[in-house]
């Protein structure tokens, strides 16, 4: 079988494909032939080495869909033919996060999915919804159980609520796929006019190009009648965080979810938190029951995944560099088979 692996380029990584044995799985395991994959920012971090981490001769990316193909020994919860999913993190089945997932992540401490055919626990993969396709299937393990975590596990959203997600990535519109589908009401931003035109035509109630309007959160706030938002979907970091904390209201929720703008600290207080008693919680990605919580949704309300741009197997590199420009708007694919 064909797989890719991160191999170290100087200061950083790049990803390189070889040849492997296809793999036999064993007890409790299946081997899934991987039909397609997803990226996530997170897979740049890991190319360029900003958070210290040897990924070296790991299979990389997180995200995947495909076609179970062998059962190991004692499985009875898959059988060959079924379509899934691999969990981000297979160990967290459900409740609090615990550090030890963190020694324990797809295409991070544990080999990922831009691989032919790849080997997962049984007990960490999903049934995919029937109406998607593999390419659809393959954004959810990542960016829309994070988005799923923030606005519903641990937001709690309710119908009628705000909403406002930075940007227009994955985790972004998904945001605003799940909070049109649950009632709520989604402010997007962007730079782009022409994104933000997108956003609108996908349901948007109001957009904001952060671009043209550098103090983006009176805007925000005006749009709310001077209330804030309920949500704010954080993926920005240090660099955007105290614009989500003018824009948040009273009781309000900000899951901080990225670092787009980079690993430091926040240059302004976090006193607004406590004025205005709203709460942030830290958001990586969810557990197998959020993941299958999120599913029923997607199953009920018939939800498709925005795909920007699909490239093919032997293109990883090139989806990987287009994700960089950051001119998606939704998900990158690669289609493996």
């Amino acid at each position: 079988m064909k797989t890719y692996v991160f191999a170290p380029a100087g200061d950083a990584f790049q990803i390189t494909c070889m040849d492997r044995d296809t793999p036999s799985p064993g007890p409790g395991q299946v081997r899934v032939r991987m039909k397609a994959a997803s990226l996530n920012y997170r897979d740049l971090i890991h190319l360029r080495k900003q958070a210290g981490r040897n990924v070296a001769g790991k299979i990389p990316l997180s995200d995947g869909a495909g076609e179970v193909t062998a059962v190991g020994e004692g499985v009875t919860s898959q059988k060959v033919g079924d379509r899934v999913a691999g969990c981000f993190f297979p160990l967290w089945k459900s409740g609090p996060f615990d550090m030890i997932h963190h020694r324990n992540d797809l295409g991070g401490s544990l080999d990922g999915v831009l691989t032919e055919e790849a080997i997962l626990s049984a007990d960490s993969v999903v049934a995919i919804p029937e109406h998607l396709s593999f390419e659809e299937a393959s954004c959810l393990p990542c960016a829309g159980v994070t988005a799923w975590n923030g606005l519903v596990t641990r937001g709690h959203l309710q119908a009628g609520q705000t909403i406002l997600t930075l940007g227009t990535g994955g985790v972004s519109t998904f945001a605003l796929q799940f909070g049109l589908a649950l009632g709520a009401k989604v402010i997007i931003t962007s730079s782009s006019e022409a994104k933000l035109a997108r956003a609108k035509s996908l349901g948007a109630t109001a957009v904001v190009n952060y671009r043209d309007n550098p103090t983006w959160e009176k805007d925000v706030y005006k749009l709310t009648e001077g209330k804030g938002v309920d949500h704010v979907i954080e993926v920005g970091g240090a660099g955007t965080l105290p614009k989500s904390l003018a824009c948040v209201g009273p009781s309000g929720h900000i899951a901080m979810i990225g670092v787009l703008t980079g690993f430091g600290p926040p240059a302004e207080s976090l006193f607004p938190l406590v004025g205005k008693n709203a709460s942030m919680s830290g958001i990586y990605v969810g557990s197998r029951a959020d993941f299958e919580a999120m599913n029923r949704l997607i199953r009920e309300k018939n939800l498709k995944p925005t795909i920007d741009r699909t490239f093919s197997f032997s293109q990883a590199a090139d989806a990987l560099e287009y994700l960089a420009t950051g001119s998606h708007f939704g998900k990158v694919v690669i289609q493996i088979s």
